[in-house]
């Protein structure tokens, strides 16, 4: 009874070892995951003036690209890299930036109007004289200065969402 026992371990043995050995060897490491392949790669790109407005760019890097008065109205940006983007005076209105990078972003004079934030990072990003009415940010993580600065001007209703502004900020 025993001996069919050990004839069944014996190649479960074998594989575990092999693969043990090939993981060594660096031959069984899983394939590296990427992001998806059929997004564009705007890094370092200047996009000024450039009109996105009502794209799916979802999952797409805009690292360090520069966006000075570009419109990406009603797009879809969520799952994008936003790391140190200039999107100065950008028509971001509706647009879809949910679980999204976007550290040491600016967003100066950009229009923010019922975009939809949410669990987004936006560390050591700059808000300044940005249009946020309606726009909803639960969940994303902003600098406390930068949440004391907007909840000065926070309001409106998220038609999306139907969350208000200043809800989503924490506003008091």
């Amino acid at each position: 009874m025993l001996q069919p026992i050990r004839t069944l371990l014996r190649p479960a043995l074998v594989v575990t070892l092999v693969c043990l050995l090939a993981v060594i060897g660096g031959l069984c490491l899983p394939s590296p995951a990427y992001a998806q392949a059929n997004t564009v790669d705007y890094t370092l790109t200047n996009l000024s003036f450039r009109d996105f407005s009502h794209q799916n760019l979802s999952g797409t890097s805009f690292a360090a690209a520069e966006m000075r008065e570009a419109n990406f109205e009603g797009a879809d940006l969520s799952g994008t890299i936003l790391t140190k983007a200039l999107f100065l005076k950008a028509n971001l209105a509706g647009v879809d930036l949910s679980k999204s990078f976007a550290d040491r972003v600016v967003f100066d004079q950009a229009d923010l109007t019922n975009a939809v934030v949410t669990e987004a990072i936006m560390t050591s990003s700059t808000f300044t004289d940005t249009i946020i009415q309606g726009a909803d940010f639960s969940g994303t993580i902003l600098d406390r200065y930068q949440i004391a600065r907007m909840c000065k001007v926070a309001d409106g209703v998220n038609p999306v969402t139907g969350v208000s502004t200043r809800d989503s900020l924490g506003c008091r």
